[in-house]
């Protein structure tokens, strides 16, 4: 039974960060974790913070205008809910952001990716 249902889970269609994350091209990074938490009841400034990370589309008279987030800047990998990696030239765009917008948050040094070729 857990084979059946491994076999339909892999057929599943990849969620959002998955199909990011397979985009996103594997080599060494130096740079910084960075981690935030933003009040769930302060719904403007989770929209802020979901439009910065992700970007955002507008939809006026006929036109689709796309916005892309931080997430798509070279440099920068989604790790997960309110994480992301952002080397070291992305840095004071993303802090600059998150206090400008009186989001916590926290930056930790970190290394992505592996120094051996493939």
């Amino acid at each position: 039974m857990s084979t059946r249902v491994f076999t339909q889970l892999s057929k599943m269609p990849p969620r959002r960060s998955v199909r990011r994350a397979r985009r996103q091209r594997d080599r060494f990074l130096v740079g910084y974790i960075v981690t935030w938490d933003v009040d769930s009841a302060n719904l403007l400034q989770c929209t802020r913070v979901r439009r910065f990370v992700f970007g955002h589309t507008v939809s006026a008279n006929g036109k689709t205008y796309r916005y892309p987030g931080f997430v798509e800047l070279e440099g920068v990998r989604y790790l997960g809910q309110s994480v992301l990696f952002v080397a070291r030239d992305r840095l004071e765009a993303v802090r600059g952001f998150l206090r400008a917008n009186g989001v916590e948050h926290v930056v930790s040094n970190a290394t992505l990716g592996s120094i051996l070729p493939n």
